[in-house]
This record gives structure tokens, C-alpha cells and sequence, in this order.
């Protein structure tokens, strides 16, 4: 999925500039640990922006300052808002709380390789719970929830069962199927395919593949070359927390992305 693959835009969604995070170690003595140093780049609407480097080097970090899981230490990120919306400027990195929840709710999407398991909710219900919440009946929503857990090669046996039994793989999808559900317009991932194997991995390209078309942008952490050449259009990398380039996927040549 290639720039000329599907329509990109011109518009902005996100301005990361200057970002940067450090961390206060108190179990070394309150040492300070750079997680990121000034990063600039911006996302394109409808764009896939993948984000590679070696382990540690601020992959993860990066995704959850622009989720706002964790608070940058300093910069801004911008987020300006989906097309055909009342376009808005907010700056992830310093508004509060509650318009963070509120865009969390409506426009941005988070999934990790780890599934925060609510305890005896079936798998088809973590997947429609996003649904219900943005108005659509329970049938509705289980319905949707099942289309996704069938197109990410969930067993239909395990769709009523409770996920805090499932494999690592079978999470992945649950998780996966609970970011997409809701058809964020921005959509962050965070190594959601690192325990599938090569043929539901490519199920859950297929869908990213609809999804951009749908104009969905999407931030995503990768450490499979093969995605990465399948989905990105410029390619984010990271070493020691600092940006050391951004390229387009046509320059790509599997920069370090261990």
C-alpha cells in the first residue's frame, strides 16, 4: 500500500515538533533516562507512517506520547483534526485530560501487542464495545465485532470465550479487531501483528489495506520488513531516542528494525 496505492492528502493530521521525553529512574537513584530527543516529522492525512528502529531506541515511547499515555517532557503534537470535520488544532502534548479522553473517543485509535483483558467479557464483546459506545444496539455491534474477528482468523469457537485464555496471537487479534471497530481517523499500532502467523498477518494487512482507503491515517510500529514494504508510504527512523530519518517507502531498504 504504496503512496500511489490509495489517495494521500495534503492535509496535516499530526505536527510532532521538538518532542521529547525523559525518564525519572528513582530505582537508580533518580537518574534521568532520554526515551526521546527532539523529534519533528509531521503525518499526512490518509497516510501510513511507519516507525522502525533497534529496540530502545523510543518506537513505543513515540506512540504512546502521541496517545498521551505518557506526558511529553517537552514539544507539541498537534493534532489538526479529520477532513469534513470541524477541524480543530489541539496540542496532544499539553491539553487536558478530558479533551483527551473526548478525542480518544472520537477520532484516535490505540493498539498494542498486549491486550488489557477486561475480566469474563468475551472476545466478541471487547471488540463491540467501542461500537455500542458510539451508538450502535448491541446486535449491531456483535455482529461488526464478529465480520472482524472472522476476518482476522479468530476461531468462531473461541468468539464467546473469554480472551484472558487465549494465545498471544489470539489477543493480538481480539485487540486488533477492537482498534479497527470503531473506525478511528487516526490509528495507532504498536507491534500488532508481531505473534501472527504469515497468513493472518496478512489478513490483518488486507484490512489496514481497507481502512486507509476509508481514509483512516495510521502511526505504526512495525518490525516485520515485509509489512512495512506492504502498508507504509514514508518510513519514521529512530536510534537512541533522536530521528535519524525519514524516508519513502520506495527508498526503503530494511533500515535497522530490530
Amino acid at each position: 500500500m504504496h503512496a500511489d496505492a490509495h489517495q494521500l492528502s495534503h492535509m496535516t493530521v499530526i505536527t510532532v515538533d521538538g518532542l521529547s521525553k525523559t525518564f525519572d529512574m528513582h530505582v537508580l537513584g533518580d537518574t534521568q533516562v532520554t526515551g526521546l530527543s527532539d523529534v519533528s516529522f509531521d503525518v499526512r492525512e490518509g497516510e501510513f507512517l511507519a516507525v522502525v528502529g533497534e529496540s530502545g531506541s523510543g518506537k513505543s515511547s513515540l506512540l504512546k506520547c502521541l496517545y498521551r499515555t505518557y506526558d511529553p517532557t517537552e514539544g507539541r503534537i498537534v493534532y489538526h483534526g479529520a477532513d469534513g470535520e470541524r477541524r480543530e488544532a489541539v496540542d496532544l502534548a499539553s491539553c487536558d485530560d478530558r479533551t483527551v479522553i473526548r478525542l480518544r473517543d472520537e477520532a484516535i485509535g490505540y493498539t498494542s501487542q498486549f491486550l488489557d483483558e477486561i475480566p469474563r467479557v468475551p472476545a466478541v464483546d471487547v471488540v463491540a464495545r467501542p461500537l455500542r459506545e458510539q451508538g450502535l444496539s448491541t446486535d449491531e455491534a456483535r455482529e461488526q465485532a464478529r465480520d472482524l474477528l472472522e476476518r482476522l482468523h479468530l476461531p468462531e469457537e473461541l468468539w464467546e470465550a473469554y480472551p484472558a485464555t487465549f494465545s498471544g496471537g489470539e489477543r493480538q487479534r481480539v485487540n486488533l479487531a477492537q482498534a479497527l471497530a470503531p473506525k478511528p481517523d487516526l490509528l495507532l499500532l504498536d507491534e500488532p501483528t508481531s505473534a501472527l502467523d504469515p497468513e493472518t498477518r496478512q489478513a490483518a494487512i488486507d484490512l489496514l489495506r481497507e481502512y486507509l482507503d476509508d481514509g483512516t491515517t495510521v502511526v505504526g510500529v512495525f518490525h516485520n520488513t515485509a509489512v512495512i514494504e506492504a502498508v507504509a508510504d514514508r518510513v519514521v527512523v529512530l536510534g537512541n531516542g533522536a530521528l535519524q530519518g525519514i524516508v519513502p517507502i520506495e527508498a526503503y531498504e530494511g533500515a535497522v528494525v530490530g
